[in-house]
């Protein structure tokens, strides 16, 4: 009893909402209305639930899942598509409004290329000092939907989480390619798009893998007077 307490002792004081929350990986197609115990309704802190978040079954009915959902993660209508919409291997559906948006980027800046299509990641942007400005980091976006990603050659990227190892000379991920490049595509706002852009041009960009359960606790802008505090 003790610990099946945990939750609620850990929830005490906490504000929540119930959203619903993947509990079984659910392949891509999977109909919402086939969904039974792979989802579960549960309180989590208001804090950390995504916009998109679905509370009533009813957001999603008749449609599909867009994309493999793992256990842990939030329901989100924005996963879910219609029936016949899906996309080919290695893409994911566009949200409403949302424009496209392509940088290319080396392995070490995509988490070691274990990115998929329909993950969402963190944008990081860097300027190197220029005149009285220090050089400067911040995590800009959260949780930012990855359409696509390829490798320069234009081939789809086998994730490295999960691809096999490869002979000498079969690429990264057996992708095909030697340049340890990815061609990874976005969906934002036209604003956020043009910031992403500039960043691409005179800065540097990083992505890091951030689910919809990751807490958005980051430190505003850094330089390193914040760095060695």
């Amino acid at each position: 009893m003790y610990v099946n307490g945990a939750d609620a002792r850990a929830m005490a004081g906490t504000e929540t909402q119930d959203v619903y929350v993947v509990q079984k990986s659910i392949p891509t197609g999977t109909a919402a209305g086939s969904l039974g115990s792979s989802i579960a309704k549960k309180p989590v802190p208001k804090a950390v639930i995504a916009s998109d978040a679905v509370t009533d079954i009813g957001q999603i009915q008749g449609k599909v899942a867009g994309v493999s959902l793992e256990p842990g993660e939030q329901l989100l209508t924005t996963r879910f598509v219609a029936p016949g919409s899906l996309n080919g291997p290695g893409r994911a559906t566009v949200p409403d409004g949302m424009q496209e948006v392509t940088v290319r980027l080396p392995i070490e800046r995509v988490v070691g290329g274990t990115l998929s299509a329909g993950d969402t990641v963190g944008v990081f942007v860097s300027f190197a000092k220029e005149d009285n400005v220090p050089a400067q980091t911040q995590l800009e976006f959260h949780k930012v939907l990855v359409t696509g990603i390829q490798m320069t050659s234009g081939a789809a990227a086998q994730n490295n989480a999960t691809a096999a190892p490869q002979q000498s000379g079969g690429g990264i991920g057996g992708s095909g390619s030697s340049t340890g490049e990815y061609l990874v595509t976005i969906a934002r706002s036209a604003a956020d798009a043009e910031k992403i852009v500039f960043a691409t041009e005179f800065g540097k960009v990083y992505l890091s893998k951030e689910p919809s359960t990751a807490a958005e606790n980051n430190n505003g802008v850094v330089d390193r007077t914040k760095v060695f505090r």
